[in-house]
This record gives C-alpha cells, structure tokens and sequence, in this order.
C-alpha cells in the first residue's frame, strides 16, 4: 500500500491542477508517481520541470530511458524500471536494448561508455574519477552531454526514492529486475 495519497487530478486546483494536466496531456494518463509528487507542489514544479528540460535536451530520448532503466535497476526500484522500459520502447529502443541497459550495458560503444558511466555515479554516488569522466570524451561525448548524463541520473535517483519510498502503487508494465 502507498505510504502517501495519490492526489486526485479532479479534485485539485490551481498549478497542481494545470501541471496535472500537462502531464496527463503528455503520457494519456496521470502516472501514479506524479499524482504522489503532487503531495507537495514544489516538488511536483520540480519534478515536471526536469522531466520537460532534459527531454529537450542534447541527449537522444533513448538513451535517456536506458540511463533511467540502468539507475532503476541498480535501485530496485521496480516503478521505474516498468515506466522506463515502456517508454524507451517508444524512443525506438527494442526489448533486447532495454533489457541490457537494466544491467548497463549495450552493444553501441557510446551508449555502453554512457549506461557504465550512470552506474558508476549510482554505485559510487557521484565519486567518479577523471578517467571515467576521459572514458565518456574518448565515446565521443561532450561536455554538454556529459553533464546532462549525470542529470538524467540524478533525475532518476529522485524519482526512484520517490516510488521505492513511498511505495507507488506500479501502473505500468510489470518489468523484472536484473540485480535484485
């Protein structure tokens, strides 16, 4: 059982409602996750906001959901790990990508340097060397990409403590964990 309400987009009003809507606008449906965040509309603002300003970012929506899918998967958390598979499949990625990226890993030399690197930051929170930061420029990354990959971590770490937290009731897909 979910330790927080699920608000109710019906019954809320003002930024919570409009951001609410949004969000519904964008997925068809209110994800149970936002509708916990919506307990506090600060971290709801902060949460969609984020949401909006990677994903119009430098990085490829697909590898964004296979950065979300490695950090979940490293977190045990499974409502991620179930809303991102989801959606990585709908940035072109196909089952078999999203399964290697729960346990960090691709055959594409760049994503493969970029999912070992979002580990790395989750496994060592945050202690990361120069050369891992030099292994992610010889993948071809740049500085713009670099920080963004660490955003989209940190991005996941919230919400996976969010939904492991609170225990989020999971309204995707049911997706198996690699390392639990």
């Amino acid at each position: 059982m979910n330790r927080v309400a699920l608000v109710n987009p019906a019954a809320t009003t003002g930024e919570n409602r409009l951001l609410l809507d949004q969000i519904h606008s964008a997925f068809g449906t209110t994800p149970n996750m936002f509708r916990a965040v919506a307990n506090s509309p600060a971290a709801l603002r902060s949460l969609w906001g984020s949401f909006g300003a990677l994903g119009s970012g430098v990085l490829p929506a697909k590898l964004g959901e296979q950065i979300a899918v490695a950090v979940a998967d490293r977190n045990a958390c499974d409502y991620c790990l179930a809303a991102h598979t989801a959606l990585g499949r709908k940035a072109g990625a196909s089952a078999e990508e999203m399964t290697a990226a729960q346990s960090g890993e691709s055959a594409d030399a760049p994503t493969a340097a970029a999912l070992r690197f979002a580990v790395k930051l989750v496994d060592e929170r945050g202690q990361v060397s120069d050369t891992d930061v030099q292994a992610l420029r010889a993948a071809g990354f740049q500085d713009e990409q670099i920080v963004e990959i660490l955003a989209h971590v940190a991005l996941n770490l919230f919400t996976n403590y969010v939904n492991i937290a609170f225990a989020v009731p999971v309204d995707f897909p049911a997706v198996k964990l690699r390392r639990a």
